[in-house]
């Protein structure tokens, strides 16, 4: 694994959070308004709202504020909530481990779906059976989150099927088979539109993989075609695959809201919905850099993989 390319990774993944975190910085201080004003409300006075801004650190400096607000951000450290006074990173948390769960069970649901369905589409590639998955595919793509989530909820939580509850959220500590049936659903909502997109770009990349010349190499010298698949080909054509799962992994992070929302599960998407309405800052600026970092990570992680995939970026040469 080469050391030089991980730390570039890196490097670039630590800017991309810090280029966030000033944008953000930016939004909430150097637009009209402040946060004292949103506090107190338009009928403040002048005496009340110099208070909170001394209560909050907004009479300091500008840049002391921002090295502040970028040092707290790698340190996870949001401040109080304005509303109930709690430190955000407390009230975080518990939201994004239970939205951290839902985007991980759905990303497993895209992996050992898709990337099989991937494989065999691109080994029977302009027969029956790649014509269903590709056409499945589309109509995948074509669902939104929210449509899906909406089907789902109506035909498999009420009457007569009732398969699974209309909402909520049990720890897996407490209930594993509880915790199992309430997010297997909001899950699949999120994957729908994900295995659409892995399972097609594991199949363009996995047909370029089988016309290059070692494939053609292997099966000249009688090597089976499963092995031809799964030992030779697969390593190489995973690479973009990996690509599509984390950023889409990123995706699910940020637009979980509608999701949460439909199905009631206490996660980001709720507590940024309650920081919005709330007008709290501090929540709301959590609300945007918790997924971002999230997606940072999850791009981090792929890039990693890579490293183990193809041995030409663990050379250096990536």
């Amino acid at each position: 694994m080469n050391v030089a390319y991980l730390a570039k990774r890196v490097l670039i993944a630590v800017l991309s959070l810090w280029v966030v975190a000033t944008a953000v910085f930016a939004m909430t201080h150097l637009l009209p308004g402040s946060a004292a004003n949103i506090i107190l409300g338009t009928t403040a006075t002048d005496e009340s709202v110099q208070q909170v801004r001394q209560q909050l650190g907004l009479n300091r400096p500008l840049w002391v504020q921002y090295v502040d607000f970028v040092g707290g951000v790698f340190v996870a450290d949001f401040g109080t909530s304005f509303v109930s006074d709690q430190p955000v990173i407390d009230m975080v948390i518990p939201r994004l481990n239970r939205t951290l769960q839902l985007a991980l069970v759905a990303t497993l649901i895209s992996v050992v779906t898709a990337i099989p369905l991937g494989v065999v589409a691109a080994s029977r590639r302009n027969g029956w059976v790649d014509s269903v998955i590709s056409t499945t595919s589309y109509v995948g793509v074509s669902i939104p989150s929210f449509v899906s989530a909406t089907l789902l909820l109506l035909f498999l939580t009420t009457p007569p099927l009732s398969l699974f509850p209309t909402g909520g959220y049990v720890a897996p500590t407490e209930d594993i088979v509880g915790w199992a049936y309430h997010i297997i659903l909001p899950a699949i909502s999120l994957n729908v539109i994900i295995f659409a997109y892995v399972m097609r770009q594991t199949r363009s990349s996995m047909i370029e993989t089988l016309e290059s010349d070692y494939i053609r190499t292997a099966r000249l010298k009688g090597v089976g075609e499963y092995n031809v698949l799964f030992k030779h080909a697969l390593r190489n054509g995973l690479l973009p695959a990996i690509t599509v799962v984390a950023i889409n992994f990123g995706w699910m992070m940020g637009s979980v809201v509608i999701v949460e929302t439909i199905f009631n599960y206490p996660g980001m998407g709720k507590l940024i919905i309650r920081g919005i309405t709330n007008r709290d800052l501090p929540l709301i600026q959590a609300g945007i850099l918790v997924p971002t970092a999230a997606f940072i990570t999850a791009n981090l992680l792929a890039d990693i993989v890579y490293t183990y995939l193809d041995p030409r970026i663990s050379l250096g040469e990536g």
